[in-house]
């Protein structure tokens, strides 16, 4: 599997605390840093639909 390095948002700052993503192969992976065991691993399109839906409000109601 080709993997690339962990990133993780520039908000986060110095906090460990944090959600971070990388490409492997034509895979997007997401963990948060302090459960690095725990991996999401979808695809680039279904990633985009998530964050569209999340910047659209689509999911203010579960708050």
């Amino acid at each position: 599997m080709d993997s690339s390095v962990w990133q993780k948002s520039s908000y986060s700052g110095a906090n460990n605390a944090c959600v971070e993503v990388r490409t492997a192969g034509d895979a997007v992976e997401l963990r948060e840093s302090d459960e690095g065991h725990l991996i999401l691993r979808t695809t680039p399109t279904a990633l985009a639909a998530l964050l569209h839906g999340i910047k659209a409000g689509e999911f203010d109601h579960h708050a």
